[in-house]
């Protein structure tokens, strides 16, 4: 409770939710296959699709399997260049032990999933294996209704947990608390570098303090989760190799899925504007690196600045050098390609994987943080009253909707992209460019929002007006 006395969840309603789409959309359109295909490319995750070029070994899917009608060939839907097979693989999760949650064992399945893009552009669902074993059908849309439906709930299931573990509280919430604690422990407020970063990491010790005490702890939302607490260390661990130098920059990250020409992929679309203009408006972190420091060699002898990467390098990516991430600043280009990283990765990536979790969360069926039955071994077994049976406790399903309500609003004090409070820079350049920047924000939002004009469902996460300086909640 506040002074007034007042409870302060009331405080929370008055944040301003900004979403364009509701839970009644979902709950309309959630069974549809197209649907579960858009989710891949502008839901909450968009970080786990990738172009398939050649199957699984452990995934036999024939033509007869995925194309019963032969109206396409999978040998060359699967080719190389511009093929139209994509697959989503949670084999972070395969083995990991569930919850008991009300006395009841959990189920949390790594399943494999096969999609079309089809010739009007819709990215279709074609086949799904729950954790690839010889007991474990593969699961088609020719299948019953129901069958059908209880694979891609599974999936859904799977998805929320690497979504809310890895994608993230992982790549978002503690990069930036490594950012940010290296930033504090090694840069002086005089420095550039510090001037520069500092807006971009307003809150997010005291929301990452919060949630270890609220949420990620043992008396927080585990307890009403598929993984509980124990588990939830298991797939920090397992997915801290996958977080890249590479994975972190969307360019090449878009690259190296092989997404480049995917239609109607807007994280991609707007990702890759804001990621331009953060790094090449009118040369914004370029011009202001090069205002400070003149050549590779200033970079190289900078000690604060060494000590910056080097302490990020050991503690945040524990000297792993497979993580590509770099040990010293060697060059300006390398300078300015990890504080383009850092702050898109403080505030458009965390918006775009943050602010749309009660649009697609609100209604439990399309993300279930836990289910109570296994998954089908035989086809045809399935039924409405199975698939009821297997949806989490009401307690569990309410607890989980009051957080996504309380991390998707907006709050009163939210600071939108390139707005700085406080005047870090004196210097005539440093401000001008800033200025700069946030002109050229404007314009993204003008296209952006004209572009939404024309979608059945917009996609408004990496709006620059609604993408948060920092991660605050």
């Amino acid at each position: 409770r506040d002074s007034s006395g007042h409870s302060q969840i009331y405080s929370w309603g008055q944040k301003k939710f900004s979403s364009v789409l509701s839970p009644d959309y979902v709950q309309q359109h959630w069974k549809e296959d197209a649907f579960f295909g858009y989710q891949f490319l502008n839901g909450v995750n968009p970080m786990l699709i990738r172009r398939c070029t050649a199957l699984p070994s452990n995934f036999p899917v024939t033509d007869d399997m995925v194309f019963p009608s032969g109206q396409c060939n999978l040998a060359d839907e699967l080719k190389v260049t511009n093929g139209n097979i994509f697959l989503c693989d949670y084999k972070l999760l395969d083995g990991l032990p569930a919850n008991t949650i009300n006395g009841k064992k959990q189920y949390l399945m790594a399943p494999l999933v096969l999609l079309h893009k089809t010739p009007d552009d819709n990215l279709m669902p074609i086949a799904i294996q729950q954790t690839p074993a010889e007991d474990n059908p593969i699961f088609f849309p020719t299948d019953s209704e129901y069958d059908w439906l209880m694979a891609k709930i599974f999936v859904r299931s799977a998805d929320f947990t690497m979504h809310g573990l890895n994608v993230h509280l992982l790549r978002t919430h503690l990069l930036a608390e490594v950012f940010a604690v290296s930033l504090l422990r090694n840069v002086p407020m005089v420095h550039p570098l510090y001037k520069l970063l500092v807006p971009h990491t307003r809150y997010t010790l005291q929301t990452n303090f919060l949630a270890r005490q609220l949420l990620i702890s043992k008396t927080g939302i585990f307890p009403f989760t598929a993984t509980g607490y124990d588990t939830f260390y298991s797939v920090l661990r397992r997915s801290l190799p996958s977080v890249t130098f590479s994975s972190l920059c969307i360019p090449d990250d878009i690259a190296e899925r092989g997404l480049e020409d995917v239609p109607n992929f807007y994280y991609r679309n707007d990702g890759l504007m804001l990621w331009n203009t953060i790094n090449r408006c009118y040369n914004f972190v370029e011009r202001i690196i090069t205002y400070y420091y003149r050549n590779d060699t200033e970079v190289q002898q900078d000690s604060e600045l060494q000590k910056w990467i080097s302490d990020i390098f050991e503690h945040g990516f524990l000297s792993q050098t497979s993580t590509g991430i770099p040990q010293r600043f060697a060059t300006i280009d390398e300078l300015v390609k990890f504080v383009t990283m850092v702050i898109f990765t403080c505030s458009a990536q965390h918006a775009a994987v943050n602010s749309g979790q009660y649009d697609y969360g609100g209604w439990m069926p399309n993300a279930p943080p836990t289910l109570q039955r296994p998954p089908p071994t035989t086809k045809g077994t399935t039924s409405e009253a199975t698939m009821m049976q297997t949806f989490p406790d009401v307690n569990a399903t309410v607890q989980i909707m009051s957080v996504l309500w309380l991390l998707s609003k907006e709050s009163s004090d939210f600071v939108p992209l390139g707005q700085y409070q406080e005047d870090h820079f004196t210097e005539d350049i440093p401000r001008m460019l800033i200025k700069c920047f946030q002109a050229e924000l404007e314009v993204l939002n003008a296209v952006i929002k004209a572009r939404n004009n024309g979608l059945k469902v917009p996609y408004t996460y990496m709006d620059p007006v609604k993408v948060e300086n920092s991660i605050a909640i």
